[in-house]
């Protein structure tokens, strides 16, 4: 038992002092010397969004930059107003010059939506003959200097792709308990620190405030190199490093998703749709994950309950180890400290997302999003 009892505690001590420091948060950047003036082009991809949309146009509209920016809304077959939306929003900023809106063309066997989208809009794009991509969602509301930081940041180390994680809501319960470990989860597989450096092979990107270079993009062979792909943030980052790019992640502190989840079942499909993807779609890799989650983080409270002491303290230390690791995040999001030793019952909500994934999956209905099924088995 006490063997047992320890796995867990190894397992918390590996990922403090050998995990690239996942779990310390990206320090806050020091205000950047001005980017020398770029020519950036920022792709929108959009279905049904028109509720959203506008806040997201006018916080790019309004962004103090020394060079040139424009916009582009790709409306991926809305049934809304999204099209209007982002004109009314560009038109108010006094900026309904620099934007054109696409309506997007029927979407191809063999691509997802959004990429399918980006890839319009990429060529839309080259008439501008920009030095930049952005390629951002349509709930992203963004910091005030958030494009010259991007630009700035992939100037002055020479990066070929810049990414930020954005601020996600945490206004409701559940997003308070879920959210949080969301964004702890995603820097554990990939550490900031091993994406930037060229010597390792870790690549990994947010796609929701994405910059890329055009001539980075083209040596991979542009998005159809990665048409079909549900974690496309992801797969763009690690085709760009393996062609030889550099590549950065961070973390923002005043960019943010305006995007909110009403309820639990919310954000387990919103994990769900993309959790067996993250896995290959490989049951040996499903079985893996699940023995990993529970060795992690649910065995530390089984031991609490243990008939051996020293299980019991072992069980306990883990859980301690677990809750510092935790903390940053908790703090990052301005929550209690309490809310870190919900981590146990937050893995184990993951873990129920990620088996509903493969099922989802094997059924055929896997990676569903505004009506369309992308990862459906077969």
């Amino acid at each position: 038992m006490i063997l047992i009892g320890a796995i867990p505690v190894v397992i918390w001590i590996y990922l403090l002092t050998a995990r690239g420091a996942f779990w310390r948060l990206p320090p806050r950047l020091e205000p950047l010397p001005a980017p020398p003036q770029r020519r950036v082009v920022v792709l929108i991809p959009a279905r049904n969004e028109a509720a959203l949309i506008g806040a997201a146009v006018t916080s790019l509209a309004r962004q103090p930059f020394d060079g040139f920016v424009q916009l582009v809304v790709i409306d991926d077959a809305s049934t809304d107003e999204t099209g209007a939306a982002a004109a009314a929003a560009a038109a108010a900023s006094g900026a309904a010059s620099r934007l054109t809106v696409i309506r997007g063309a029927p979407l191809p066997r063999g691509w997802t939506g959004k990429l399918w989208a980006l890839s319009q809009g990429v060529a839309a794009a080259a008439q501008f003959d920009p030095d930049y991509l952005l390629f951002t969602d349509a709930d992203v509301c963004h910091g005030p200097r958030s494009l010259a930081t991007l630009v700035a940041i992939a100037e002055g180390g020479q990066r070929d792709l810049v990414s930020y994680m954005v601020r996600l809501s945490t206004a409701r319960f559940a997003e308070r308990l879920l959210i949080p470990a969301f964004v702890f989860f995603f820097f554990k597989l990939y550490p900031p620190a091993w994406v930037a450096a060229p010597a390792r092979r870790t690549a990994a990107a947010a796609g929701g405030c994405l910059l890329i270079r055009p001539r980075a993009l083209a040596r991979i062979g542009g998005l159809e190199a990665i048409r079909s792909r549900i974690i496309d943030d992801c797969a763009l980052a690690r085709a760009v490093k393996d062609s030889g790019g550099r590549v950065w992640l961070g973390l923002a502190r005043d960019s943010r998703s305006l995007r909110s989840y009403d309820s639990f079942a919310g954000i387990g499909a919103m994990i769900s749709r993309t959790a067996f993807a993250q896995l290959d779609h490989s049951w040996l890799l499903l079985a893996v994950t699940l023995a990993g989650l529970f060795l992690t983080y649910l065995l530390p409270t089984v031991l609490l309950f243990a008939n051996d002491n020293v299980a019991r303290w072992l069980g306990f230390g883990a859980l301690l180890l677990m809750s510092w690791c935790y903390l940053p995040m908790i703090r990052f999001y301005e929550l209690s400290p309490l809310w870190s030793v919900g981590l146990p019952a937050v893995a184990a909500f993951y873990l129920g997302s990620v088996i509903h994934s493969a099922v989802q999956h094997a059924r055929g209905r896997g990676g569903r999003w505004k009506g369309r099924i992308q990862d459906g088995a077969g």
